[in-house]
């Protein structure tokens, strides 16, 4: 009798922790839901709001953790002020395409959410988003304003004036 084993099967293969100090961040309008590993805290799960002083309040958090990396999926435009502070402190701060994590099973609730992300980032499963050095962005978002006043005063001066 002969027997086989399916494809991609290894004896004893084991997945290893790659980043030990990770974080990850489950993005919302109005607030935040953080997961850190459950050997970091008693309270492995936080929420923190969307404003300036709470964002500041999450990063000092995550600094008393210990922690170094954070992975956050790129909700909308609201993951800009928390990547914005988080980078500010010093962190590593990784953006997750929220198509490459989503439509796993399980994944209910924001807190089962961030605890996945912290696991995958803590495996070094997710994969960055591109996010351009803080200059260049600036010059983005300089260029795409000048677009738009070139686009309005057109509109003035043409047939887009309403009457």
């Amino acid at each position: 009798m002969k027997t086989t084993r399916s494809r991609g099967a290894t004896s004893g293969a084991s997945i290893t922790v790659v980043h030990p100090l990770a974080a990850a961040i489950d993005i919302g309008t109005k607030f935040h839901v953080v997961a850190v590993g459950p050997e970091r805290d008693p309270e492995p799960v936080r929420s923190f709001g969307s404003f300036t002083q709470e964002l500041h309040q999450l990063a000092q958090w995550l600094k008393q953790m210990g922690i170094t990396t954070i992975a956050m999926e790129s909700t909308g435009v609201y993951w800009i002020p928390a990547f914005e502070v988080l980078e500010a402190y010093g962190f590593e701060v990784v953006l997750v395409n929220a198509r490459d994590v989503r439509n796993v099973p399980g994944r209910k609730t924001d807190v089962s959410d961030a605890q996945w992300l912290q696991k995958l980032h803590a495996y070094g499963l997710l994969r960055a988003s591109f996010r351009p050095r803080h200059d260049i962005a600036t010059l983005r978002a300089y260029l795409r304003q000048r677009e738009r006043l070139l686009e309005y005063a057109f509109c003035i001066s043409s047939t887009c004036r309403r009457r």
